[in-house]
């Protein structure tokens, strides 16, 4: 058995520091020397291709560790089964400033996209995986927040992958939607 407060340190740490890896790659050329504000103002502008991977990638992240710190059990201690699951998560976690980093450089091919694409996916899928392998969970409003924005990161990779036939720079704005996951689970529990 694996203390819950070990488990929930160690996913802290490692969602840190891949959030905080992100910006490694948003940096202006080594060989940039502006002459004037409009000529630093433009370098700036040269950024905006690693800026939206960036943001996107540090919401998604951000997004996952609310969902882990909100989801809520009685159990202190789990099984081997669940840790190992939960450690692949974290490998995928770990994983994100590499394909963040790949879709900014090289976003306008389309394998680039589908890497970061299946990357997100993936996290997706094993994030719902984990919600049926915790024990003991406490059912509300939490619950249904993690899920549904597992589904909606789900459903906008998938958006994305369509997308990236038609034009693979711009399908990773399909990754914008995310946004919506919190207004979509309020809007559902209203309905519901």
């Amino acid at each position: 058995m694996f203390a819950r407060s070990r488990l929930d340190a160690l996913g802290d740490g490692i969602f840190a520091v891949a959030m905080t890896l992100l910006v490694l790659d948003l940096r202006l050329p080594d060989d940039f020397h502006p002459q004037s504000a409009a000529e630093f103002v433009e370098g700036l502008a040269t950024l905006w291709p690693k800026l939206l991977p960036y943001v996107l990638s540090f919401s998604v992240l951000g997004m996952r560790w609310l969902a882990n710190v909100e989801l809520r059990t009685r159990e202190e201690f789990f099984g081997r089964k669940y840790v190992d699951w939960w450690l692949f998560y974290l490998l995928l976690i770990t994983c994100v400033p590499f394909s963040t980093i790949v879709v900014s450089r090289y976003g306008n091919f389309a394998p680039a996209v589908w890497l970061y694409i299946g990357h997100t996916m993936l996290i997706a899928l094993i994030s719902m995986r984990l919600v049926y392998l915790t024990p003991g969970l406490e059912p509300g409003e939490h619950l249904r927040r993690r899920q549904t924005g597992a589904i909606v990161l789900a459903v906008t990779a998938v958006l994305a992958f369509g997308l990236s036939f038609l034009s693979p720079r711009d399908a990773i704005w399909a990754f914008t939607l995310n946004f919506l996951a919190p207004r979509l689970t309020r809007r559902l529990h209203r309905t519901a």
